[in-house]
């Protein structure tokens, strides 16, 4: 006889561990989302002349972003490494390891010396430290998700996993503003030493994640999984070979938003300045702005998917970033102040549209014991073929056509893409064995 694990937590223990395991899976994510976009944000402004120095603009930007790419390309490797363990030892302790691997490899890029100093060491040892910082967040998402997920009702997933979410959001508005008060800080000498402060400051922060991340519980479907002994030896192995469909579409359906949202944050430093000549400190602040209302948008987004269905609020987000490929650089291209931060804020806000459903989007498609591995490489896997990809593909068309109608035509291609894996998805799975929780039901998956 088939059973099923309660989705919901006895009323008596529910209100705090609940909120602990929120708390503790947006505080986490948010920290290692401001050391990744840390690194996407100095990786448009200062590494190319203090990494790659003697280098064309061009060539500089495009090498510093093949650095940035390479973080991309471990995140799948680390949505493998963690997954496996994730599934196997837990949703906690995994989460642990992920976060000292980002701060870490974080603050040691904030010491490290520029090419005048150790040549063609400092880019190696930059590239290597990206890899870390890949593989660990690559990890941390499935994890986060799954725990704030798993604590959560299952007729509020949606809401419940935009937590989460929030890190981007957080993290990006963390990340933005230390970038932007050490700019006005030290001035002309941001460059050679006032980027680095953020960097250091990521040692900090992951003292207190770490002290907000031990003080959580395991995941009471987990601890399910466990009792029921249904922990699969090789959930890595296992979910490719069950579910392939579940991780590609997975996959493919985020093309519309990962894509255009690394050139919507990184990209448009290099355009603004280089190519429309906005001042760089009126990038950084219009993006602040934007993150700022992520913090209301991304949870909003999540729990209208709870009430419309997951899909339906994906679908509607693919086609608002679709429809606005061509008006974002348009307004950019006016150089007038007000219009910049609306495509800046217009930018953010449709892509908040697919991002707030969409872990719950993706992780709900995965079988509990096999949800860490299969929901981490899907959503990771898009690094590889979307936000890695995406600055270069932007910078080798701009510079061969001296025009972004070819990057707009690039947005809306990733948007035809992710629509067609989106209706290709399938649906929800059905538990079909003990200890699994159902997914789906209120939801409106």
């Amino acid at each position: 006889m088939t059973t099923h694990a309660p989705t919901d937590i006895p009323a008596e223990s529910s209100g705090g561990r609940r909120s602990r395991a929120v708390i503790a899976s947006t505080v986490g994510t948010a920290i290692e989302w401001y050391d990744f976009f840390l690194y996407g944000t100095a990786a448009a402004l200062v590494f190319p002349h203090l990494f790659f120095p003697g280098s064309s603009p061009y060539v500089g930007a495009l090498a510093s972003f093949g650095t940035q790419a390479v973080g991309f390309a471990a995140r799948p490797v680390g949505a493998a490494i963690f997954g496996h363990f994730g599934d196997r030892v837990g949703r906690k302790s995994t989460l642990v390891v992920t976060l000292l691997m980002m701060g870490l490899s974080t603050f040691l890029m904030g010491v490290l010396p520029g090419y005048a100093s150790i040549g063609f060491a400092a880019p190696l040892l930059l590239v290597l430290l990206r890899i870390v910082q890949g593989i660990g967040v690559g990890g941390e998402w499935g994890g986060s998700v799954l725990l704030s997920m798993e604590w959560g009702s299952r007729r509020r997933r949606g809401f419940m996993t935009s937590w989460p979410q929030l890190g981007v959001p957080l993290g990006l508005l963390a990340s933005t503003g230390m970038v932007n008060l050490m700019d006005s800080t030290a001035g002309d000498d941001f460059d050679s030493w006032g980027w680095r402060v953020p960097f250091l400051a990521s040692i900090v922060l992951v003292g207190i994640g770490l002290y907000v991340r031990l003080r959580v519980l395991e995941s009471p479907v987990f601890d399910e999984v466990k009792r029921t002994r249904r922990v699969v030896r090789q959930p890595v192995l296992h979910v490719l070979r069950e579910q392939p469909r579940e991780v590609l579409t997975s996959a493919f359906v985020r093309l519309s938003e990962q894509a255009p949202f690394y050139l919507f944050i990184t990209f448009v430093l290099t355009y603004g300045t280089q190519k429309v000549g906005l001042p760089r400190q009126d990038l950084l602040d219009d993006t602040m702005v934007a993150a700022a209302i992520g913090l209301v948008t991304v949870p909003l987004w999540g729990y209208v998917s709870d009430l419309i269905g997951r899909r339906l609020t994906y679908g509607i987000g693919i086609v608002c970033v679709g429809a606005f490929a061509f008006p974002y650089f348009a307004l950019l291209d006016t150089a007038d102040s007000g219009l910049v931060l609306l495509a800046i804020v217009l930018s953010l806000f449709f892509h908040d549209m697919q991002y707030g459903p969409q872990a719950a989007l993706i992780a709900e498609g995965f079988d509990a014991n096999v949800r860490y591995s299969g929901a981490g490489l899907g959503y990771q896997l898009a690094s590889v073929i979307a936000g890695g990809p995406a600055p270069l593909v932007a910078a080798a068309i701009l510079e061969n056509t001296d025009s972004s109608v070819g990057i707009s035509w690039y947005m809306l291609g990733c948007c035809v893409i992710a629509m067609i894996a989106l209706v290709l998805m399938p649906r929800a799975r059905t538990p079909r064995t003990a200890g699994a929780s159902p997914d789906g039901g209120a939801a409106g998956v």
